[in-house]
């Protein structure tokens, strides 16, 4: 716990016009950063398909462990964690780059984006400013919302091979905070933080100019907690199935702010009609056709603090009208007591995830393998960017993973392929998010933190 300075410094944050400067007190800032609980249970733990969930662990003042955002050294890189591959910087000096997507051709599309800014009406009172305030702190110091958002999306074209873009330019831009995005035929589908916008697209193309036009709105509105909207077609093209993340960690802003939020939603491409596919997911984002099944997948980021071993973030399957238990309950039917009025008839509903990948490692990006190209053993399973913690310790994530796959299910542990974006002291050089195959069997890697995109490829390869 903090120490006894800290309390009555909170208890003057109450006076009128004095909360934002005692919060910003070295005092303050140091007693939050020695608040919470500290993991007990080793990470593997909490992984896999029968993860231990021990007793939760609420507390007033959330578990704060920060990775501050340093960026890459000169020289450095992240490291390929498989024996025989080997990290080539496709492109480096983006702005805050979130998602790729791999185009027919072998071009590249990355997402620089950032979170829009709150609107009118967000939540107010004391409680709701004291937890802002915490938030857009710890969210600075990783490294997000230190700059206006790109809102563009920019093309890579590698053109000799070698892993490296010759080719960097806009895209498209003057979007809202883009983040997925998908191509159907000669239309591209980017998922703004509050709609899906559809724009034509000619191949080989290194720009587009030409007006959007608005497929179908997506919950936006003053909070926007999560922000991020990612999407993917269906096989035969005729359906986009969009993430919608919650409004809050569990429903704290009044379940009325998550209509069709924490949801996966089934959009119907020719008239924009759409549906609830899923729900109860509270924050999905990395979506992929599994090989051989054809069943829909996604990585979802499970709720915060109730302790630095609960709750783990999870890949899972997803079933066409299925509940996944946010906010009444978590990995199945363990009953999130926080959460008020509770929904007994809902928690009876829950459906357990299929997997496990630790807790608070903040999974987003997701990639399922093509073959063996990358390396054997990478040849049957997906590939996991994790973004990293902020609500546990120690710090976890902050690394791109593979969960291996046996007769289209996850079968052992997730083993390490991308690491080293933290520093020996606990910083941050970057912080892996979207992660994509491309067209010659290579993983790329957009790393938000480190402002570039790695390319893991074999080591013959890598030039």
């Amino acid at each position: 716990m903090p120490s006894a300075r800290f309390l009555p410094l909170l208890r003057r944050a109450a006076e009128p016009r004095r909360w934002w400067a005692v919060l910003a007190s070295p005092v303050v800032l140091a007693g939050l950063a020695a608040c919470g609980d500290t993991a007990i249970l080793a990470p593997e733990q909490g992984m896999g398909r029968s993860p231990t969930l021990p007793a939760p662990k609420p507390s007033l003042i959330p578990t704060l462990q920060i990775a501050p955002a340093t960026g890459w050294p000169a020289g450095a890189m992240p490291t390929a964690a498989v024996p025989g591959l080997a990290v080539t910087p496709m492109a480096t000096g983006l702005d805050h780059p979130r998602w790729v997507v791999v185009l027919p051709g072998g071009d590249v599309l990355v997402a620089e984006s950032q979170a829009p800014p709150k609107g009118e009406g967000a939540p107010g009172g004391l409680v709701n400013a004291i937890r802002g305030w915490i938030m857009k702190t710890v969210m600075g110091k990783a490294g997000s919302g230190r700059s206006p958002s790109a809102n563009r999306i920019t093309l890579l074209r590698d053109a000799d091979g070698d892993g490296r873009a010759e080719v960097k330019s806009v895209f498209l831009q003057n979007l809202n905070s883009p983040f997925g995005m998908a191509l159907v035929g000669r239309d591209l589908y980017v998922a703004n933080a509050d709609a899906v916008m559809r724009f034509p697209y000619e191949p080989g193309q290194t720009a587009i100019t030409a007006a959007g036009t608005k497929l179908v709105d997506l919950p936006g509105g003053p909070i926007n907690h999560h922000w991020t909207k990612n999407l993917i077609a269906s096989a035969d093209g005729s359906k986009l199935y969009v993430t919608v993340g919650s409004n809050s960690n569990v429903g704290e802003n009044g379940m009325a702010a998550e209509e069709g939020r924490a949801a996966i939603w089934e959009v119907d491409r020719a008239s924009g009609a759409h549906r609830i596919f899923a729900s109860g997911l509270r924050n999905p984002n990395g979506l992929g056709w599994a090989p051989g099944t054809g069943a829909l997948w996604t990585v979802v980021n499970e709720r915060d603090e109730i302790g630095s071993d609960l709750v783990p973030d999870y890949l899972t399957s997803v079933k066409d009208g299925a509940f996944y238990g946010w906010p009444y309950s978590y990995y199945g039917q363990h009953v999130d007591a926080r959460v008020q009025p509770p929904r007994p008839d809902l928690v009876a509903k829950a459906v357990s995830p299929d997997y496990a990948l630790g807790s608070h490692v903040a999974p987003l990006g997701l990639a399922f393998a093509q073959g063996p190209a990358l390396a054997p053993q990478l040849a049957s399973g997906a590939f996991v960017g994790e973004h990293g913690s902020w609500n546990r310790k120690p710090l976890s994530g902050y690394k791109v993973v593979f969960v291996p796959f046996a007769e289209g299910q996850p079968a052992g542990l997730p083993v390490d392929v991308l690491t080293g974006f933290l520093s020996p002291e606990g910083k941050a050089y970057g912080r892996p998010v979207g992660v994509a195959m491309d067209a010659r069997g290579g993983l790329l890697v957009a790393d938000d933190v480190g402002n570039a995109v790695w390319r893991v490829a074999p080591a013959a390869a890598a030039r």
